[in-house]
Parts: structure tokens; sequence; C-alpha cells
């Protein structure tokens, strides 16, 4: 059932628009503007009844707090209930983003009406959008792509953040895409015109991170000829982006903490501030709060980048996206005027089996590594890295056994051919470094090699 929120002090008037719209909707009351703020955190309401006269924050700055959230309109439609004597108020109201307004006492039948229509528009309005998504196909976000649950919130928060100028920590494992994400924020924020800046705080050397964040006058020091300006300076009007921000040293972290709180840099050798604009985004592989907890990284600075966090999932845990990300490679590397290299049923499952451990770059190098093997147009499985394929027919081999489509000891037969196979092919097949790597004699190993099949032929006899 749509939920209707009701916001004014008088119970009465509560409990006669519960007893009106019920068998309707889902009636949830609150008497001042904070316990509705709190309703609407708690669950968001389809639709708003507010009255303008309230005691503590009046209608109208509740409903200026609720535009704010939404960015140009309300959260959910707005309603406002008012006097007869306070008319100009509700036409106010209208102006700032109310959807209608009635006036007290109020005709029931007339209430009633006016809420179903606009609970209907409501409905109609959210259905459009649904449906507009699911014919463009919403699965890429500004170089972001994923059709999962998962990645799905991730775009969501990415938009919802875009127009803010807070702090953001992106974090994640290796390769999930942290710098696509803030990239992402840059470009669909007010600042897109402004340059995007990043800078991988692990790659630089711990001498020189200072003079690349803040600049260095000349002279400053040894190798210092002329004078430079830091990235900050360099993103001054757009975005920053600290990569790799838990490497940096304790020492470093004090001063860009303050360059953080004082919105200003002093360049080496100067002691001029100079104010610089740039919304700063973070990101990180680590774990911070550890860190913290370990003295490794300081509290006060976390805080600081870790006003609101976008969590960037795993491949492995998404694994729907798998495919999707593999044709949107595919098709972005294609040369001009060529067709995308195809996959074939063998590489797609070989694909979607494997646990990806390095994430969507490793998975890029997959795909690297098969268009450089394929001798067509298509992928096959025996194009991609032998330990994308074992590993996925490891994971079918479990899969079979826990279906009970084969026993254990078969599955125990299979597994023992696969790890023998994996060990040949890292030996050049040469049975003599394999016996030794396995750790039993070379005539153990051919007598494990006949009983399961592996064709001495197959092998050089070292």
């Amino acid at each position: 059932m749509p939920r209707v929120l009701v916001v004014d002090d008088e119970p009465g008037v509560q409990e006669s628009l519960r007893m009106l719209l019920k068998g309707d909707c889902e009636v949830v009351t609150a008497g001042d503007a904070d316990a509705a703020l709190r309703a609407i955190a708690h669950s968001p309401p389809d639709l708003i009844l507010l009255d303008l006269i309230m005691p503590g924050r009046s209608g109208l700055e509740l409903l200026a707090e609720l535009t704010e959230q939404g960015q140009s309109t309300p959260v959910a439609p707005v309603v406002v209930l008012t006097a007869t004597r306070t008319v100009t108020s509700a036409v106010e109201a209208m102006k700032r983003g109310a959807a209608d307004y009635i006036t007290k006492p109020f005709e029931l039948d007339a209430l009633r009406i006016k809420v179903r229509q606009l609970l209907e528009r409501r409905a109609l309005e959210q259905e459009v959008v649904r449906l507009r998504d699911e014919v463009e196909g919403r699965h890429r976000l500004e170089g972001l792509v994923g059709r999962s649950p998962l990645m799905q919130g991730v775009f969501r928060t990415i938009e919802r953040l875009a127009r803010s100028r807070a702090n953001v920590l992106v974090t994640g494992e290796s390769g999930t895409g942290k710098e696509l994400a803030a990239r992402a924020l840059h470009d669909l924020s007010p600042r897109a015109a402004g340059p995007f800046v990043a800078v991988n705080c692990g790659a630089i050397p711990h001498q020189l991170i200072e003079s690349e964040l803040f600049g260095h006058e000349k002279g400053a020091f040894t190798d210092a000829v002329e004078r430079r300006i830091g990235r900050f300076e360099a993103a001054h009007g757009g975005t920053l982006l600290l990569d790799e921000i838990g490497e940096l040293a304790l020492s470093l972290q004090v001063k860009l903490l303050r360059a953080l709180q004082e919105r200003c840099v002093e360049r080496l050798g100067s002691t001029e501030s100079i104010p610089v604009d740039v919304r700063v985004v973070a990101a990180t592989n680590r774990d911070l709060e550890q860190d913290v907890a370990d003295g490794r990284f300081r509290a006060d600075l976390f805080y600081r980048i870790n006003v609101v966090r976008i969590e960037l999932p795993p491949l492995r845990e998404r694994r729907e996206d798998v495919v999707l990300l593999a044709e949107h490679y595919l098709s972005s590397t294609r040369e001009p005027d060529a067709p995308a290299a195809e996959l074939l049923p063998s590489a797609v499952q070989a694909l979607e089996r494997y646990p990806w451990p390095g994430n969507v770059r490793e998975l890029e190098n997959a795909l690297e590594h098969g268009l450089a093997m394929r001798d067509g147009v298509a992928i096959s499985a025996e194009h991609l890295p032998d330990a994308v394929v074992r590993a996925g027919e490891t994971e079918l081999l479990r899969e079979d056994w826990r279906a009970g489509r084969i026993g254990f000891e078969e599955t125990t037969r299979r597994f023992e051919a696969q790890m023998l196979r994996e060990v040949l092919e890292r030996c050049a097949w040469n049975q003599t470094h394999a016996a030794a790597d396995l750790g039993i004699t070379r005539r153990v190993l051919k007598l494990k090699m006949d009983k399961l099949g592996i064709e001495s032929r197959d092998a050089s006899p070292g």
C-alpha cells in the first residue's frame, strides 16, 4: 500500500486523517519537523500532508529541508494543510515545491480525492522511471559497468552524491574501479568543467609526495630549479583524487589534514597560504579503521575524508556482471571498422566460474590474452589463460558433486587429475621436475598418470 506521512501537531487532526484514508493507504503520523525527518529516514513516504503552523520549525522550514534533500523538488509530493487565514503562506509553499494545499477545516471527500490523485500520479511517475531504465538497459554510468543490484546501488549513490561538496572515501579491493567511481562523481557534478586530477599516493617516493601535493618554490630544495604548483592547485575548481591514501606517512597526513580543514596550501619554501577550491575524493584498498586503531593512520584525517563512503564490490560478488564487462571491454577495444570479438559459450562458462581475485583489471588482462591467442573472430575457453580455465573446471566439478551428479570417489579422481595436469604444465611436462615439485618419485608419478588417464605420450620423459 502507498505510504502517507501526516505532519501535524494536533492529535485530533492526525486521527481524523488516519480514519479518513484507512483502506486506501498506510498512514504514519509525526507531531513536529524532527519526528517527520526521522519517519522519512526510516521509510520514505509516497505523499506528505504537512501542517504549516507547528511548534519549533514551521512547515515552510521543513518543506525547504525536504526540497534540499531531494535536490530540486521535495523527496515526496507535499500537500499543505493550512487555515483559511494563512492561504498566502500556502501559496508561498507551492512556490517552494508543494504539490497542492487544502484549507482547514477541510472537506473530507475533496481531501480523499486529492490524495488518491496525487498517489496515482506518483505511482505513474515511478513506473515511467522504472520502464525507462529497463528499456535503456541501465547498466552503465560514466565508465562504470554493471547490472547487478550491488552496482545499481553504487550508481544511485554516485548520482546522489555528485552535486554535493562533501569529501568522499571510495573503498574496495584492487582492480574494482575506484578511479572510475571518482571520475563519475566528477563528471556528474557541477565541477565537471573543471579539472580532474588524480595522484597515486603509494607510487610517489616519500621524499617527493609533499612537493607533488602542495608544490614548491624555486630553491626550496636541491633539485627545485623552478617554481612548481602542486596537485591541489592544479585541481582548483575541480576534483582531486587521492588514490591509495592509506600509504601516506603520518608526517604528511598532518599537512593534508590542515589543507582539507583550511582549504588552502603552502608551497614548500613559502609561507604564503594559497586558497584552493577542490572536492577531495580519497580511495584505498586498505582497512583504514584498522589502520587508525593500529596508529598507522590519523583518526582526525580519517573522519575528514570519510564524510560519505562508496564501497565497490569485488567481482566475485557480482558474477552476473562478468560477461557484461567482458563484452563492454571487447567492444571498446576493437579496431576501427572491425567487429568486436565474440565470446563462445565455452569462454562464457569459464569467465563466469572463475572467482577473479584481481577483479575487473584481471578480467581485462584475461580478455587481452584471449584476443592475442585467438585464431579468428571468436574467443573460446582454450584462448583464455590456463588459470582461468582450470579454476572454472574445478568450480564445475564442485557443482556436479554438490548436485549429486557424480560421487565422492569420482570427484576426488577428477580433482587429482586436474592438479597433476596443472603441475605438469607448470613444469613444461617434464616428469622428473613435476615429481620433485610434488614430493614423490617419478615412478609414483607415472603410476598416477596411468591410473588417471594422463597419457605419457603427452608428456616429455624428462
